[in-house]
């Protein structure tokens, strides 16, 4: 019986519950399609950092994060043991990492110069497909790759030579003369400026380091496990003086930002509720004033205040339910049609680099999306509802009965 009269209640004003449908619908639709951005941006940070430098798990000569000398190289033979034994591995990949000077008859600029083994390096890290002129490390001897923000400050182009400069194992200063065999462009801007790639061994050399690396790089098909597979690498190498180390631990400052972006969802979700929350208190405490004289009859017959409570709350809620899944369909609609040719802002392409995000963001849908969206309006139409409910409850037959 309270299905039958709440529905009829809410077809009795059409004009009034279709208000507040529509106003749940652009609630919920905006709450999904604003979720979805943020969260597409954040997962091209996090991807980004991974696809390009950091990878799932770093393995260091222990205090290497604390001091980065190059003296300070991974100095146990069990490594590459364990990793060749690790069946989790996708693939995994040796550095070395030496910050130095690259110059060029133009210019010098301060750099991360990075040994990697050109072959595993490709199935590492994601700067193979980054090259934009040239073409990718060879193996050949002294080849260098820079990004195309380095080749103008240099006033470098492809197939000229620039000098490497520094720091041997020893102290020393060392240099060597590379060909810019290749420029890559990425979508975070203080890594272009900050990074060139050599072959492994001809930074080995350079650097006196012998057969000896600083950094192995490991990728893993399941980024959501990684902190099991970093505990069973642990295992593996107990007492070999190594750090290994997730990207969690390389980037902290990053996944703690991200953590802040989506506890930030919570207060956009709050404000939106409460917003649609407003309308829908207006809206019943019209309904209720409405059918004063209603509530009079239907109490003067016997219906019981926790029941005439209980109908204004269920009409909140169908209305709730309508509007949710309205909102619902539209919001998924255009999370689609999103999602499949991006959002551009090549506008704003300068801050988004600088924060590691592409000129083109994705929506991204995920559960956490759904199940806001299907559960937080529904419980807010029924809390806006129950200060309406509880002022007919509390009517008296006789008083509403003659109440004009």
């Amino acid at each position: 019986m309270l299905i039958k009269i709440a529905n009829r209640n809410i077809l009795r004003n059409k004009r009034r519950s279709l208000i507040v449908i529509i106003s749940i619908v652009v609630g919920i639709s905006s709450m999904m399609i604003y979720d979805a951005f943020m969260n597409g941006m954040l997962d091209q940070q996090i991807d980004n950092q991974l696809s390009l430098s950091v990878s799932h798990i770093q393995i260091h000569n222990h205090g290497y994060s604390e001091n980065k000398v190059l003296k300070n190289y991974i100095k146990s033979d069990k490594v590459e043991e364990a990793l060749n034994a690790d069946k989790n591995i996708s693939h995994w990949s040796k550095r070395v990492n030496v910050f130095g000077m690259i110059s060029s008859a133009g210019n010098s600029s301060g750099a991360t110069i990075r040994g990697v083994q050109f072959d595993r390096e490709k199935n590492v890290t994601a700067i193979s497909s980054k090259i934009i002129e040239g073409s990718y490390l060879t193996g050949a001897e002294r080849e260098i790759i820079i990004s195309k923000q380095t080749a103008e400050k240099l006033e470098t182009e492809l197939g000229d030579k620039i000098v490497s400069i520094s720091a041997t194992v020893d102290g020393k200063v060392s240099s060597e003369l590379f060909r810019v065999c290749g420029i890559f462009q990425t979508a975070i801007t203080e890594f272009d400026k900050m990074t060139a790639f050599v072959n492994l061994p001809d930074l080995q050399k350079m650097t006196e380091l012998g057969d000896n690396v600083n950094e192995y790089a490991i990728i893993f098909p399941n980024t959501d496990l990684v902190l099991d597979y970093k505990a069973e690498l642990i295992s593996a190498l107990d007492g070999e003086n190594t750090d290994v180390e997730s990207y969690i631990d390389l980037l902290p400052m990053l996944v703690s930002t991200i953590e802040a972006s989506k506890m930030s969802m919570i207060a956009v979700y709050l404000i939106i509720a409460i917003g649609v929350l407003f309308g829908i208190i207006n809206t019943m405490l019209m309904s209720v004033f409405e059918r004063i004289n209603e509530f009079g009859v239907l109490k003067s017959i016997g219906m019981r205040p926790g029941k005439l409570f209980r109908m204004i709350l269920l009409e909140a809620f169908t209305l709730g339910v309508l509007g949710t899944i309205s909102g619902f369909l539209v919001g998924l609609g255009a999370i689609y049609m999103l999602s499949s040719g991006g959002i551009d802002l090549s506008n704003f392409s300068d801050g988004l680099t600088s924060v590691g995000v592409d000129s083109i963001i994705y929506p991204v849908l995920n559960f956490n999306v759904i199940a806001n969206a299907l559960f937080i309006m529904p419980f807010a139409t029924v809390f806006g509802a129950i200060w309406p409910a509880f002022k007919a409850a509390r009517l008296q037959p006789t008083d509403a009965m003659r109440y004009v």
